[in-house]
């Protein structure tokens, strides 16, 4: 099943631009990774370096303060951004970031009231143990879900791969928590001793794409591999997703990386690409611009510099499809429009917000 898998991800057909259109937002963006649409049609943008900025209707930016000290460089900085489901209601921005401390650094999750330009009444809900030396792997996606429970997806921090395996720590794990905070009463290893009790899955590697499957409720997620091996997988409470004990990749030196790409207990992925696409952001799409791509799963590719849509029959990965590849971003992001576009956010030093829309109507 595996190899067939693999052998899929290789045939791709590209998608023309006749299909949809492309409209340039902002620019001169620095390395933007967060993104959030605001209830009044504003946009949220975070910069890796760690700056937030609102993007105001009339096209101008204005900084947000109230930022807690972040730990730049790197693949480090301010990473995601999401909005509480009730945001109308209680003004809870939610990010992701690699927090400064004793020992290096790690992924934490913070929330705080947006009012006006600025963050107050900040609340730091999770910090990944432990903190270590490094600048690589920190994840990190948000995700709520319709019981508004909230997933963090972490990286393993590279040179800390062994500890993915291990449940005694945060590394190369997917959290779940509540909205506040606190750990849920049914998390799979609550009652497990020595296991940290938000932990939802293991055995990832570094997680920078999550979304919540529109009819089943159910986490998706998907995380680069070293050399090859890129997967995407169906997040089971409890599961192990095996690195770094089987996977599809190989070491940067071409060396051969623990026991293969299968393992009886462990997880297969429904979605492998070999070569790496280096893939960030997810999407699934339910807007009515694009009807002919409902239920479609959109990724972003880092190194692939391209759009993947991937066409579903339930669970499994029928067909890819490539767009913009010409000029070929590097993709970082992935919003879905209130209006049924899809905001792109591509991660470069002069980075861009770009919106796909539906391609305009011929006059007469």
């Amino acid at each position: 099943m595996r190899t067939l898998l693999l052998l899929l991800s290789l045939l791709a057909t590209p998608l023309t631009a006749a299909e949809y259109r492309i409209e340039t937002l902002a620019d001169e963006l620095n390395h933007p990774w967060g993104l959030v649409e605001l209830p009044n049609g504003e946009l949220l943008v975070g910069e890796r370096r760690g700056r937030l900025l609102r993007l105001n209707a009339d096209g101008s930016r204005t900084p947000i303060e109230g930022l807690p000290d972040i730990a730049g460089g790197g693949q480090g900085g301010l990473l995601d951004l999401a909005l509480h489901p009730d945001f109308t209601d209680n003004l809870w921005l939610y990010f992701s970031y690699s927090q400064p401390g004793p020992g290096g650094a790690a992924t934490a999750v913070a929330r705080a009231k947006l009012t006006g330009n600025r963050l107050i009444d900040t609340q730091i809900l999770f910090e990944q143990y432990p903190k270590t030396t490094g600048s690589a792997h920190f994840g990190s996606r948000l995700a709520f879900d319709p019981q508004d429970y909230l997933f963090i997806t972490t990286g393993e921090r590279y040179h800390s791969r062994d500890m993915a395996q291990q449940l005694d720590n945060h590394l190369g794990k997917i959290i779940r928590l509540h909205d506040d905070g606190r750990v849920p009463k049914d998390n799979p290893f609550v009652d497990r001793p020595y296991a940290l009790p938000a932990i939802w899955s293991y055995g990832h590697r570094n997680i920078q794409g999550a979304a919540i499957h529109p009819r089943s409720g159910v986490l998706w997620a998907h995380e680069h591999g070293p050399r090859g091996g890129d997967e995407v997988n169906i997040i089971k409470p409890g599961a192990n997703y095996g690195w770094p004990v089987v996977t599809f990749g190989r070491e940067y030196s071409g060396g051969a990386i623990g026991q293969g790409s299968h393992h009886p207990q462990m997880e297969d992925p429904i979605w492998v690409w070999v070569p790496s696409i280096a893939p960030s952001g997810m999407l699934f799409y339910t807007g009515s611009q694009f009807p002919q791509w409902q239920d479609s799963l959109f990724i972003g590719a880092l190194k692939g510099r391209k759009l993947v849509r991937l066409t579903l029959n339930g669970e499994q990965v029928t067909e890819e499809q490539h767009l913009l590849e010409e000029p070929g971003f590097r993709i970082r992001t992935l919003l879905q429009a209130r209006d049924g576009g899809i905001y792109v956010l591509t991660d470069e030093r002069n980075g861009k917000l770009l919106k796909l829309m539906a391609p305009a109507s011929p006059e007469g």
